[in-house]
């Protein structure tokens, strides 16, 4: 007759069963899509956009001033000048270009 032994680990499959999956948990919440390092990552993207966002907005302010500078509302001589010069490449009869 053979002696069987029992199996005397169920009591450690279930603590740990539960710590692996608390550990998935833990995991999760750290470096997962929602977790702490991806929303680090995140704050930090916001600010270098933010930094870009207003980059831009300064440069269309700019670019709302010249063009308001050129309208027919007000007119800004020397503006008109300046980009005539440019664009046309104009310049008057007294003037001495150097390149």
């Amino acid at each position: 007759m053979a002696i069987r032994r029992k199996f005397r680990g169920y009591g450690l499959i279930l603590p740990l069963g539960l710590l692996i999956f608390g550990g998935y948990f833990v995991f999760a919440a750290v470096q997962g899509e929602y977790g702490v390092l991806r929303r680090v990552e995140l704050e930090s993207e916001r600010a270098v956009l933010e930094a870009e966002l207003a980059l831009l907005d300064a440069e269309a302010e700019r670019m709302r001033e010249r063009t308001r500078r050129l309208s027919d509302d007000y007119l800004d001589l020397d503006l008109l000048d300046e980009r005539a010069r440019l664009v046309l490449g104009l310049a008057r009869a007294d003037e001495i270009i150097v390149e």
